[in-house]
């Protein structure tokens, strides 16, 4: 798992930011969302469940975290800005390689 260098954070999320990144970091039951760009050549953007991250598969996955959210109602909004901001970037939509071709952290 890795993390974006400018990692997006949810309209909901950004005041308790640190939090939100600690305990998804920590792998703590919260409710929290994370956002990555898709594993499939149909999908923008898949939204996990904080959760999910800790179980097996999903920890020794490659995933680059590009945002994060306090609920999926956040983290739909988040999925739209980060998709209409790379769209005015790039003129595309083309998310895996706007963040696979920049460096992560």
């Amino acid at each position: 798992m890795r993390w974006y260098d400018r990692l997006y954070v949810g309209e909901r999320a950004k005041k308790k930011r640190y939090s939100v990144l600690r305990a998804v970091r920590k792998g703590k039951p919260s409710g929290y969302y994370v956002l990555t760009p898709a594993t499939n050549g149909k999908n923008l953007l898949d939204i996990y469940p904080a959760l999910t991250l800790c179980q097996p598969y999903y920890r020794n996955a490659d995933l680059l975290i590009v945002g994060v959210a306090c609920d999926y109602e956040d983290a739909v909004g988040l999925a739209a800005r980060i998709i209409e901001e790379v769209y005015k970037k790039t003129g595309a939509f083309d998310i895996f390689s706007y963040f696979c071709g920049q460096k992560s952290g």
